[in-house]
């Protein structure tokens, strides 16, 4: 009844071409900056992170309706389930950075640290880091993994066992990604920026790279429409999908607003810093990041009808996909590289991370059906409305 996806010779050669392409725009980037190699390890950092938090993200998008036994994401589960698989593969770019790490933070010359960073010196040190790193890769992609695993054998059994073992992973994942998705993003990001910190970064980080997810998920299921698949996808899916996608840019502003007039308010030098530098030498970024994450998915989306059509979602994911990774780029540059840069081996290390987490998706969605069938509430999933 539903056409299985055909990882074909001519999308495997323009990824192929898109990741060669990648690769050789980043290799010439790497050469003409191999005196500024703070700048080659930052990049490295900025598109392994993105990357896979959206993997991660997209597991969660999963894991969440299992726990909340939803019927309409039946429909659309197998994007995000393949768009997880990456996360065992971005491990390797999150690995790289340990390589790197001493020309990203600070704290990572332990023979020059001031007073504040000595009294951070035993979670912040290269070694306890490294553990952390090397703890989350190998966690996050056991937890996918097995949840993938299990997913599949349903769809040749329909043993209502392997439902109730996929909540029980479900619940397992979403204990662990409560904690380390926060500490990740202290250790990977914040800590780039080692003097200041917040106490909703971690939330802030999640909502970005979450709302990432969402608009990567119609962005697939665009290409896949193209291309004749996920035909089943009607107009309350859509709908579904840009709730979620215009709520959580909203959510993204709230957290971003809360974050920054807490710190203009209270005035105090040590936490001003990091907004000062960003608007000082980053301005323009700055600003563009709130445009393009908020009010350009906030007024396309605003309506009820642009969210029940496709190429109205399609516009605003390509946005808030594109905003969100100048929402990371404005997170790690001026902690690392204190200027803003844009080139060739900005282009060309993002095309060739995006080239390889594209052929992995397409890799794993081509090994299963479209849709998991056997899925208890999966017929549920085209006998709904959203309220008017």
């Amino acid at each position: 009844m539903y056409k299985s996806f055909e990882f074909s010779k001519k999308i495997k050669s323009f990824l192929i071409a898109m990741i060669v392409i990648g690769a050789v725009l980043a290799v010439a980037g790497v050469a003409m900056n191999l005196d500024h190699t703070h700048r080659i390890w930052a990049n490295v950092l900025l598109n392994g992170f993105y990357f896979t938090a959206i993997a991660m993200s997209a597991a969660f998008f999963v894991i969440v309706h299992v726990l909340g036994e939803s019927g309409w994401h039946t429909a659309v589960q197998r994007i995000p389930e393949a768009m997880s698989m990456y996360v065992p593969v971005g491990g390797v770019f999150m690995l790289l950075v340990l390589v790197g790490m001493h020309d990203i933070y600070h704290w990572s010359h332990t023979e020059h640290l001031d007073e504040i960073l000595q009294g951070k010196a035993p979670y912040l040190n290269p070694m306890f880091f490294s553990i952390r790193t090397v703890a989350y890769i190998i966690i996050w992609s056991m937890l996918v993994i097995w949840f993938r695993k299990t997913s599949l054998k349903t769809d040749s059994n329909d043993d209502i066992k392997l439902f109730n073992k996929q909540r029980s992973i479900a619940g397992i994942f979403i204990v662990i990604f409560a904690v380390t998705s926060s500490t990740s993003a202290w250790d990977w990001i914040m800590s780039i920026d080692a003097h200041w910190f917040s106490t909703l970064f971690g939330w802030y980080i999640f909502v970005s790279t979450f709302v990432s997810a969402v608009s990567v998920i119609i962005i697939l299921l665009f290409v896949l429409r193209r291309m004749g698949y996920m035909e089943h996808i009607n107009d309350e899916h859509l709908h579904d999908l840009g709730k979620y996608l215009f709520g959580f840019s909203i959510f993204w502003a709230y957290l971003w607003v809360s974050q920054y007039l807490l710190i203009w308010y209270s005035n105090i030098p040590e936490e001003t810093i990091y907004y000062v530098k960003r608007i000082q030498d980053f301005e323009g970024v700055f600003y563009a990041n709130v445009i393009i994450n908020f009010l350009a998915p906030f007024l396309i989306l605003m309506a009820r009808g642009t969210k029940r059509q496709l190429n109205w979602l399609i516009a605003a994911a390509v946005i808030v996909f594109i905003g969100h990774w100048i929402d990371m780029y404005l997170a790690i540059m001026p902690g690392s590289i204190g200027h803003p840069d844009f080139g060739i081996l900005e282009i060309g290390m993002t095309v060739f991370v995006a080239g390889i987490f594209l052929f992995v998706f397409f890799t794993n969605f081509a090994k299963a059906p479209v849709v998991p069938e056997n899925h208890p509430f999966f017929k549920e999933s085209f006998d709904y409305d959203n309220i008017r």
